[in-house]
């Protein structure tokens, strides 16, 4: 993923754990971790959202 659906939902956190500097993607709800954004990512963003699956609620796309 290269953006989010809704900023609205999500908050950004600095982790630099384990001796890595990286941007922390969290509910804004309820704090649950979701992943991690880094900036090497595809344009037009340049962000690259590593998003854990169990996070994830896909839908099939009407054809």
């Amino acid at each position: 993923f290269w953006q989010p659906l809704s900023d609205e939902k999500i908050e950004y956190i600095s982790d630099n754990t384990y001796g890595m500097v990286r941007t922390e993607v969290n509910c804004k709800k309820c704090g649950a971790h979701l992943g991690h954004v880094f900036d090497d990512g595809p344009k037009p963003t340049n962000l690259r959202y590593c998003i854990n699956s169990i996070s994830l609620d896909l839908e099939k796309k009407d054809e």
